[in-house]
């Protein structure tokens, strides 16, 4: 409970994760409740990318390919992030993005499982249903069919006829936090394979991939990760497909001998094979430099202090008397939710405008939900109860009805 601001300081000072915030650059006017969508900027991560360009490019030129190891970076950087999503060594990459990414283990799969539907839900990222339909147009003789249900319906509807099940962890708009290791067992019943986006669980919820037998998953380091605005994604392959599934983008880092020059493609039998182009080592320094801060820390106790943020935001809205202008439409049991909570109101796309001109920056989605992220990493219990003071006065006294706040952005 955050009902008086003793309460809240009483949680910071009981907080194990507190001091992780000096480790980043945030205005000091302004509280951030939307690094489920960008993570702010690290020491740690602005480090890393002055130093390859001061004392690696700029000194050793291309020599820094092998003196600095930059050719590895992909997987070592992989590596790193495979111990955030419990994935042993040589299962993970970090490259291109969640897209390319997804097309990759997406045509891998179909080329590796039976069965000729991708099964997903209704409200899955957009980015991850395009992909599929692009597939559907680029492979029309294979009559690939894209089945989209509700996310209550996924397990019922997985049967012989599915290829893939290809689901995101944390719902991007709710919040809500899918049950995997049960998909995982249903769709392995079906000899489909489970393809896991966590573009919104990386980071902040523990994720144990070889333990649940994911077969591939894809996810982001610029939100929870906060590796920078386009940092370089991350895929995973699970060791028993790796030498067996083929991605169709065969570049010539996914190559068995890159620098042999060879004109015939030869697919490297590790998880290189998943390479396409040269690797941007300016972009995945920020993403290592990023990870940084992550050392020493358990997952379990983010997921706590997160459980612990968001319960505490929605007791206090509800204490206020603000769910009933603007009722949760995130999971009420708060182990069935990521680290996001999302309220409708027909005006939210103003509101968050309101909040952001006073300092709270929080985000909006399609149609009409408030999006708000907790971030144990760097949020307080004092700045969660400051901004619901600035929100409560938004409201009360309508202040997301002035004109300024009604104009539509591109970036909403």
């Amino acid at each position: 409970m955050i009902t008086t601001l003793a309460d809240a300081r009483a949680l910071d000072n009981a907080d194990p994760l507190y001091a992780i915030r000096d480790q980043f650059e945030l205005p000091s006017d302004v509280i951030y409740l939307d690094g489920n969508s960008l993570g702010p900027l690290s020491t740690p991560a602005r480090e890393a990318v002055e130093r390859i360009v001061s004392h690696q490019w700029g000194p050793d030129l291309i020599k820094s390919w092998n003196q600095h190891d930059w050719i590895h970076m992909p997987l070592r950087v992989g590596d790193q992030i495979g111990r955030l999503i419990g994935a042993a060594p040589r299962q993970t990459l970090c490259c291109d993005s969640i897209s390319v990414n997804l097309f990759k283990v997406l045509c891998a799969s179909l080329d590796q499982f039976p069965g000729h539907v991708i099964l997903s839900t209704k409200d899955n990222f957009p980015t991850d249903l395009y992909m599929v339909q692009g597939i559907q147009k680029l492979l029309a003789e294979r009559n690939i069919e894209l089945k989209l249900v509700a996310e209550s319906e996924l397990l019922d509807a997985i049967d012989s006829s599915v290829c893939a099940v290809l689901v995101t962890q944390v719902n991007f708009r709710t919040g809500a936090l899918l049950n995997v290791s049960a998909l995982v067992e249903k769709a392995h019943s079906a000899h489909a394979a489970l393809i896991l986006d966590l573009a919104h669980s990386a980071g902040a919820v523990p994720v144990e991939l070889d333990t649940w037998r994911v077969d591939f998953a894809v996810g982001c380091t610029y939100k929870y990760l906060n590796a920078g605005p386009g940092a370089p994604a991350f895929l995973y392959v699970a060791q028993q497909h790796l030498g067996k599934a083929v991605q169709p983008l065969w570049g010539w880092m996914g190559h068995a001998n890159p620098f042999a020059f060879s004109p015939q493609y030869e697919p490297a039998k590790d998880i290189s094979q998943f390479l396409t182009g040269t690797p941007s080592i300016l972009a995945m320094a920020a993403v290592e430099g990023a990870l940084k801060v992550f050392e020493g820390i358990n997952l379990a106790t983010v997921r706590e202090k997160s459980l612990q943020l968001s319960q505490a935001f929605e007791l206090e809205l509800e204490r206020r008397g603000l769910l009933d202008y603007m009722p949760s439409i995130s999971p009420t049991n708060v182990e069935c939710r990521g680290s996001q909570l999302s309220f409708a109101h027909e005006h939210a796309y103003a509101i968050c405008q309101a909040w952001i001109a006073a300092g709270v920056i929080a985000d909006f989605r399609a149609p009409n939900y408030l999006r708000v992220g907790f971030t144990p990493l760097y949020l307080s219990f004092e700045e969660l109860r400051t901004a619901i003071d600035k929100l409560e006065h938004i409201m009360t006294a309508e202040i997301y009805l002035q004109s300024q706040f009604q104009q539509r952005q591109k970036v909403t």
